[in-house]
This record gives C-alpha cells, sequence and structure tokens, in this order.
C-alpha cells in the first residue's frame, strides 16, 4: 500500500465523519411554536370546556404535544404523543403554561410540551453513533496498515537480522530468501550476492590455505631424504677418520643435520596434523618399551631412571617415542643438566616425572608452552620452532593421556600421564 492511498483514505474517512456529523444536526431543527394554533386550541377548549374529547382536536394545527388538566391538576386531556406526569415535572422541563378561563375565572390549564431536551439527547446519541463509527472505521484501517507495516517492512527487517547474525557466525550456507515485491527486494538481493561471494571466497581461502600446507608437508618429508643422507655420510667419515680436526669437523656437521632433522619433523607433524592426517596407532603394549625409548635419546648418559612398574599401557610406541625425544631434547638444550625420570601408577595412569636442574622459566610462561610456535624466554641464542611441546601435547592427548609441567625450586618437571589398558 502507498502511502498517498493511506493519507487518501484516512481524509476519506474523517471527511465522511464530518459530512455524516453535519447532516445528524441539520436534521434536528428545534420546532418554533406557532402563536396562532396554540390560540385556536386554548379558544376550542375553552368552548368545549367540560367536553373535551379527541374529537374536539379534529382540526388542530399545533404541532407540539400538549395536555389538559383542571385548576385542582387533574388530568383531563392529552396528546398520543404525550406523556404528562405532573405539574412540577412540566415546571422542570420549562413546558409553556396558558390559563384555560370560564366566566373570568382560571378553571385549567394547558400545558404546551417543550420537546428541546428530547431533540437534544437523541442529537447526541447520533452524534455518539457517528463518532463511534468513524473512530471504529480508523481502527480497522489502523490495524490493517499495521498488518501490512510488519508483513512487508518489519519481518523483511528481522529475516535481514537472522541472515547478519548468520553471516557474522560465518554461516553462509543459509540463503536469504525473500520475494522482490517488498520494499527490501532488489536490496536482499544484493545481500544474498554478497553471501556467496564471501563463501566461494572463505573456500578459495580454505583452497589456498590446504594447498601450502600440503607443499610444506611435501617439502619438509622431501627434506628429510637429503639430511639422512647427510647424516649416514657423516656417520660413516666418523668412523673413518683418525684426524682429531676432522672428527670435530664432522661431528659439527652431524649434529647440525640432525637439528635440520628435528626442525623439519616438528614442521612436518605441525602440518599433518592442520591437514588431520597425522594418524596415530594406539595399541596395548608392555610398560618395559618406556625403557628402551629413554636409552634411544640417551646418548651421554645423562639419564637417570629407576625400573619402570611393568603394566600394559594404550599408546602408539612410534609417537611416544617422538614425544620423550622432544622433552629429552629440551632439557638437553635449555637446562644442559642431567635428567631424572621417575615413574609411578596413579588413578588409571602410568606416570613418567621427567626432571631436569636448570632454572626453569617464568611462571606466567607455564601456561602458553604448549602453544604453537610458543618459546620461552630463556631461548636465546639456541635453535627451535616453537613447535615440539605442541605436537607432543597432541599425540597425548590423542592417546587419551595428558602432559604437563611446573616448575621446582631446583629445576624443571615435565609429567607425561599415559593411560593404562
Amino acid at each position: 500500500m502507498k502511502i498517498k492511498w493511506l493519507i487518501m483514505l484516512v481524509l476519506i474517512v474523517f471527511s465522511a465523519g464530518i459530512v455524516l456529523s453535519v447532516i445528524v444536526i441539520k436534521n434536528k431543527n428545534v420546532s418554533e411554536v406557532d402563536p396562532v394554533a396554540i390560540n385556536n386550541v386554548v379558544k376550542t377548549v375553552e368552548k368545549n370546556w367540560g367536553h373535551v374529547s379527541e374529537e374536539t382536536f379534529h382540526n388542530n394545527d399545533l404541532k407540539h404535544p400538549f395536555s389538559i388538566i383542571d385548576h385542582l391538576g387533574n388530568l383531563i386531556y392529552q396528546t398520543p404523543d404525550n406523556h404528562f406526569i405532573d405539574f412540577n415535572n412540566a415546571i422542570k422541563n420549562r413546558d409553556i403554561f396558558i390559563d384555560l378561563k370560564q366566566n373570568k375565572e382560571i378553571v385549567g390549564k394547558i400545558i404546551i410540551r417543550n420537546n428541546d431536551q428530547e431533540i437534544v439527547q437523541q442529537m447526541k446519541r447520533e452524534l455518539v453513533t457517528s463518532i463511534s463509527l468513524i473512530f471504529g472505521l480508523f481502527m480497522i484501517v489502523s490495524i490493517l496498515y499495521i498488518l501490512y507495516i510488519n508483513r512487508t517492512i518489519l519481518k523483511p527487517f528481522r529475516q535481514l537480522q537472522h541472515f547478519a547474525a548468520n553471516v557474522a557466525r560465518g554461516n553462509l550456507d543459509i540463503p536469504l530468501n525473500m520475494g522482490k515485491n517488498n520494499y527490501f527486494g532488489a536490496f536482499t538481493e544484493s545481500f544474498d550476492l554478497l553471501r556467496e561471494e564471501l563463501e566461494g571466497a572463505r573456500q578459495r581461502e580454505y583452497e589456498s590455505n590446504r594447498s601450502k600446507k600440503e607443499l610444506v608437508a611435501t617439502l619438509s618429508h622431501d627434506i628429510k631424504t637429503p639430511v639422512a643422507s647427510i647424516k649416514a655420510v657423516s656417520e660413516l667419515m666418523l668412523m673413518q677418520s683418525k684426524d682429531d680436526k676432522v672428527i670435530k669437523q664432522v661431528n659439527t656437521i652431524y649434529s647440525k643435520a640432525e637439528q635440520i632433522d628435528l626442525l623439519v619433523t616438528d614442521m612436518f607433524h605441525a602440518t599433518l596434523e592442520e591437514l588431520q592426517q597425522l594418524k596415530l596407532a594406539i595399541t596395548e603394549v608392555s610398560s618395559q618399551v618406556l625403557v628402551d625409548m629413554i636409552e634411544n635419546v640417551n646418548y651421554d648418559n645423562k639419564i637417570v631412571y629407576a625400573s619402570i612398574p611393568p603394566c600394559i599401557i594404550m599408546t602408539d610406541p612410534l609417537r611416544m617415542q617422538q614425544v620423550i625425544d622432544n622433552i629429552i631434547s629440551n632439557s638437553y638444550k635449555y637446562a644442559g643438566t642431567n635428567v631424572t625420570i621417575m615413574s609411578h601408577i596413579n588413578q588409571g595412569y602410568l606416570e613418567l616425572h621427567m626432571i631436569d636442574y636448570g632454572l626453569g622459566i617464568n611462571a606466567e610462561e607455564l601456561p602458553l608452552l604448549f602453544n604453537k610456535y610458543y618459546r620461552g624466554g630463556n631461548v636465546e641464542g639456541k635453535n627451535g620452532s616453537g613447535l615440539g611441546l605442541y605436537i607432543s601435547k597432541y599425540f597425548m592427548e590423542n592417546m587419551e593421556g595428558q602432559i604437563n609441567c611446573y616448575n621446582r625450586k631446583d629445576g624443571f618437571t615435565v609429567v607425561l600421564k599415559i593411560k593404562l589398558a
């Protein structure tokens, strides 16, 4: 509905109300009293006093209702459209009183009824009816227009609100369904095109990121092959060389190759985890496999450990080896001390406490250690990627275990909780 049509309809309703009110008032004219007709009635009554009846007034020209009473106030006659009650009531109604005389003596009165009040009351009733009708029509028009506004403006606007909320939450699969015959029709089509473009851009971004991650994973895997060759050649040279200077140089080459291998491995695993391709094969194994894993990283006999309680644990041996490698490597790198490993069974887990005797880390950095790419404040001059503990946490949680750490007065401890079978 156009605004101009609404304005025209309102004007028509109010104009009809004003016209109807004027007609009601105009049609309720107060009739004037006819003195000649009154005089004729008085003469007729005086002439027929004592024998007044309906036939007496068959030629009556008086339009007003009237009553005739005697000098005692008794009703003698009244017109059919009059309802005389008593003298006092006639006075209150402002009726006209005319004396009736016989031989110059007052024998009664003619009371001509004043019907102005009745006309006014009837006029009021008709005006109230007219005004009620006007406001009733106006109310109906208003309700219909409110419903129209709700359907054409408010409801589409609420749809726009829900659409915007879905877009803000990233729900780009929900289209904006709205007819083009309302005020927002063409406007909302642009919004839906924007949603489709955003969805396409997000998909393109996802594909681009996935391609980059796949490239990193592929390159990481490819780099490991020549690094492994360098390590193998270095080991062969160490076995064959007799010169201390050459042995020192080859050891440097081997250690740097080992460092590159660890960094590439961390980057490779982190990329695979983001691609959700880093799989674990959890099996039931004896806790004694942990002894072999510890010995695999006990290069310089710096690890001291007690016997591990015999039990069956749930783990992926390959991934658990990587976790232990990462933790022991960090202890060697940042603490530079011997490492003590203590173990016991506690509430369904085999706990390994890996203890070094370095300076530890700042307390405010503890919650951040397992974040991707985070490195503490004690890493100055030491190489690393900030992925080792992040990957270790990923492995432990996917093996239904836990990993945490804390400072001690005399060093730093990392705790591994391995689930019992």
